[in-house]
Parts: structure tokens; sequence; C-alpha cells
């Protein structure tokens, strides 16, 4: 047989084979679903065969593509290490560059103090107790805490939270103690704008933004500043945060406190040895409260003395009275 002709027939039975292959395939699906629904036993053996018969050709192929996939992702994984790398390095130059600054003022602040006869704070004497309920109302905010007199617990101590302060013990029980907190109407806690240090006093009103009153005029209050106690009057010590300024008006100026009466559940009561304004008075005010009195025990008398001297309307003098008579 001629080359040709071989060809020739080949050639032709391609055309067939591909004019009729999708027919083909039609007719062999149904042939196979036919079969699967006759025979499902022995269609199901097949497709175990044919499946463990590609596994090994299948798990070639994945090869390549998962090596591939892995390579991927390292190279992903290297430009992450570079780029947290680099970001590491610069934090740790800024951590130095801070270690040195503090390190610089800590001498500054060291060689200060010593010029300045500095005098520390006494130890401060702390200890966490659990709220035990919520005494507030419309018309006061204060909180109930579970330890008294028994815990050595007294008044005027300073009610911190985790965020700042919250007020201080105002009741002492013997296993309760009642805390004021710095948003209650008779609250008046001394304060100083933080980056201005402008004094004020920060006045609780019954609402979760107290007020600040006493500001000096012209000074300069932003909303966003923070707030914390000045130390003065001696009824807190410096630097307690207490919150930040949230709004600025006219004649207000409101401040949002870091501590969150709804969240309150644990506080710190702080001792710092201060007596403050709940202290006891000392010799020279009692002095001067004694002279005050004795001052207007004098200009009583003289006005009653005086009054006992004019007559009557109609000439007689007016009876000594039994107080009168009574003082020396």
């Amino acid at each position: 047989m001629k080359p040709s002709a071989v060809s020739g027939r080949w050639q032709t039975a391609r055309m067939v084979f591909q004019r009729f292959a999708f027919a083909a395939l039609v007719v062999a699906a149904f042939a196979l679903m036919l079969l699967g629904k006759a025979d499902t036993i022995l269609v199901e053996r097949a497709r175990t065969l044919v499946v463990d018969a590609m596994a090994p050709v299948i798990r070639a192929l994945s090869q390549p593509a998962g090596a591939i996939s892995e390579i991927a992702e390292n190279v992903r994984d290297l430009a992450n290490l570079r780029a947290e790398n680099a970001r590491l390095r610069e934090d740790n130059e800024q951590l130095l560059r801070w270690r040195d600054m503090a390190r610089r003022l800590e001498a500054e602040n060291a060689e200060l103090q010593g010029l300045t006869d500095y005098v520390p704070l006494p130890d401060s004497r702390s200890f966490t107790i659990r709220v035990m309920g919520d005494t507030g109302g419309a018309f006061a905010h204060g909180v109930l805490i579970a330890a008294g007199s028994q815990a050595n617990v007294r008044k005027g101590m300073a009610a911190l939270s985790g965020d700042g302060l919250v007020g201080r013990v105002a009741q002492v029980g013997h296993r309760a103690s009642r805390v004021v907190l710095i948003t209650d109407i008779t609250s008046r806690v001394p304060v100083v704008i933080e980056n201005t240090r402008t004094r004020a006093i920060l006045a609780g009103n019954n609402t979760e933004k107290p007020r600040l009153i006493y500001v000096p005029a012209g000074a300069r209050v932003s909303p966003g500043d923070r707030v914390v106690t000045s130390g003065h009057a001696g009824a807190f010590p410096p630097g307690i945060p207490v919150g930040v300024v949230s709004s600025v008006d006219d004649t207000v100026i409101r401040v949002q406190p870091f501590m969150d009466r709804d969240r309150l559940e644990i506080v710190r009561l702080v001792d710092y040895g201060l007596s403050g304004i709940l202290g006891s008075l000392d010799e020279e005010s009692r002095a001067a409260q004694a002279e005050a009195l004795k001052a207007a025990r004098e200009k009583g008398k003289a006005q009653r003395l005086k009054d006992s001297q004019q007559p009557n309307a109609d000439g007689t003098p007016q009876p000594q009275t039994p107080a009168d008579a009574a003082e020396p």
C-alpha cells in the first residue's frame, strides 16, 4: 500500500472523529450514567481503580505547584521580616534616645533637688477594695466600699482606679465606707492643666462632666488638655490624673474624667499621709477663731449695753435683760 493512500485514510478518519467526537462523548456519558444506575457496585469499583491509578500522577503534578507556593510564601515572609526588622531597628534607636534623655533628666532632677533642699512626699499606703454599691442618684454621686475602720480606712483617703482619681473617703464605718466621687456636687479638687500649668478647681455638679472654676483670666485652655491634681490644700498629692478638657465655652469649661462610674467595680485607697482640708486645725487657726469669737461677743455686749441705756418713750430706762445681767 502506498504511503499516500495510508495518509489519506488517516486524515479521513481524523476528520470523522473530530466531527462526531462531541456526539460520541455525549453518548458515552449517557452510557456511563445508565451503567451507574444499573450496577452501582461495578461503577464504584471502577471509580476506585481509576482514582488509585491516577493518584501518583496527580501527586507528581501537584508537587511542583506546592513547591512554587511554598517558595512564594517564603519570599513574602522574608519581605515581611525585613520590614519588621527595619521597624524594630527604628524603635530600638528611639528607645535608646529616650533612655539617654531619661538619664540626663534624672541627673538634672537629682541636682535640682539637691539645690532646693527638696523634701519628697511621704511613702503612701494603699490597698484594693471592692465596690459594694452605688449610693448616688440625681442629687449625689458616691459609692460604698467593703472596708471601714477595721481595715484602717480613714476619712480623706484618696480613691483611685486604674485610670485616675475617683474621689475621696467621706464617711467611715466599722466594715464599710462611703467614697464621694469627683463628679459629686460637694466635691472640690485643686487641679492644674498639665501642659500650661494653669491652676483651677474641679467642681462636681452631679453630671458626668464636672466644671473647672476659678480659672485665671486669659488662661489658655483647649479641648484635649490633660487635667491632673495640683497638690494644693494638702488634699491630694500632685500629678494624679483626673481627666481631659472636653469642651470650652465662654463661661464654662467641662472636664471628662478618666474614671468611669458605670464600670467602677474595684478602687484603690491610698493614704498619702496628708492632713489636707480634712485635718484638724492647728494652734494658730484655733487662736484666730477664738479671737474672732471673743470680738463678736464683745461687740454684741456693747450693743446691748447701749440699747439698755436709751430711755423709753415715757422717759423710764429700759429694764436689763437676764442675759445682760449675767454677763460680767
